[in-house]
Order: structure tokens, then C-alpha cells, then sequence
């Protein structure tokens, strides 16, 4: 039974071949920025979601299988953020997170025959601790492929040094919910049980 998975993600790709996941990827080709000036008046939780959905059924709709297609947004005060263009702009992103709670929330969807067959957004809260400016600018001089994620940031590296609390599920924060991602692979039988 064929998966793809679609999304150029790299992480994402990476969590799936370290669960075991035979897969493929293919990049969905969605306008994220159209989507989300069409989806003007929702919030980022439901952008999340509906980005996961658009990018499962556009590779679902023209191949054949199961479709994996996943998204995240970065929310602080209710505002949605989008991936930093230069590191000058990362910087002063994190500096605007430090000492506050910001969401991040991944949205999945698996599809098959043009149709979304299961779906799921996943909020996850970090708290970011009040570090200096000497300290941040040594972590991006370090970590320049901090500009490939929404927040500008890698948990799963030296990244984690930037909490003080985090309230997630490490798969989550990394874009790709697993668990229930995984679940509902075993519930269509695409992945054994």
C-alpha cells in the first residue's frame, strides 16, 4: 500500500523513517500564503489544520493511495506568524517570545481518493525563558537552519536551552503529531496493527 508524504519537510520525513514508515514525498505545490489571505478570518489553530488538509488532497487527488499531509502555525497573542525570511527577522522574533507563551499548532490529515479520511490539530505551549541577546546571538550564529521553522527554533538541538516550561507532545512541536498520526495509519490498515 503506497504513503506519501506531503510536505518537503525534512523533520517530518525524518520522523516517519525513524517510526519505521515506508513512505514517499511528494511536495504539494499548495499557495500556503493564498490559503491563508482565503482563510482571513480564521485562527491560526484552524489554518494549521486546513493547510494539512489542502496539502493531503492536492497529492491525493492526482495519485493513487494514502496521503499524509501536515502544516504548523505559530500563534503569539492571537497573532499568526510566518517562517522568518533572514536571520535578522529570526532574531527579532525570538526576542519578541522571550519571557512570553506562544502556541504551536500542527495540523495533520490523511487522505485517500481525493478525500480526507481522518484529520487532527495539536496545540502545543512553550514558554520562553527570559535569555540574554549575547546568548541568542551565538545560537544563530550556530544554527542558521532555524530559518526552515515557523519559530525559529530546533527543540529537538540546542534549541531546548530557550524554555523555561513546555506543555507538548515532543512530535508536535517538531510538525508531525505521531501518535495519533500513527493510530489512525493502523485504524485504515495502511501500517500494521
Amino acid at each position: 500500500m503506497s504513503l506519501v508524504l506531503a510536505s518537503g519537510s525534512q523533520i517530518r520525513a525524518q520522523l516517519l523513517r525513524q517510526a519505521g514508515i515506508a513512505f514517499t514525498v511528494e511536495k504539494p505545490g499548495v499557495d500556503e500564503d493564498a490559503v491563508k489571505a482565503e482563510l482571513a478570518d480564521a485562527t491560526p489553530f484552524e489554518i494549521a489544520g486546513e493547510l494539512a488538509v489542502r496539502k493531503a488532497l492536492a497529492v491525493s487527488e492526482r495519485r493513487p493511495g494514502w496521503v499524509i499531509g501536515a502544516d504548523q502555525t505559530m500563534e503569539l497573542e492571537g497573532r499568526l506568524y510566518d517562517k522568518a525570511a533572514d536571520l535578522a527577522e529570526a532574531r527579532a522574533r525570538l526576542l519578541s517570545l522571550r519571557g512570553k507563551t506562544h502556541n504551536l499548532n500542527a495540523g495533520v490529515a490523511l487522505a485517500t481518493g481525493g478525500r480526507i479520511v481522518w484529520r487532527d490539530t495539536v496545540v502545543s505551549r512553550l514558554t520562553v525563558r527570559n535569555f540574554s541577546e549575547d546568548w541568542l546571538d551565538g545560537y544563530l550564529a550556530r544554527n542558521p537552519q532555524v530559518l526552515a521553522s515557523v519559530a525559529c527554533y530546533e527543540l529537538e538541538g540546542e534549541g531546548v536551552q530557550m524554555f523555561s516550561a513546555i506543555e507538548a507532545d515532543f512530535f508536535a512541536v517538531l510538525g508531525l503529531p505521531m501518535t495519533g498520526l500513527l493510530a489512525a495509519l493502523r485504524d485504515h490498515g495502511v501500517i500494521p496493527s
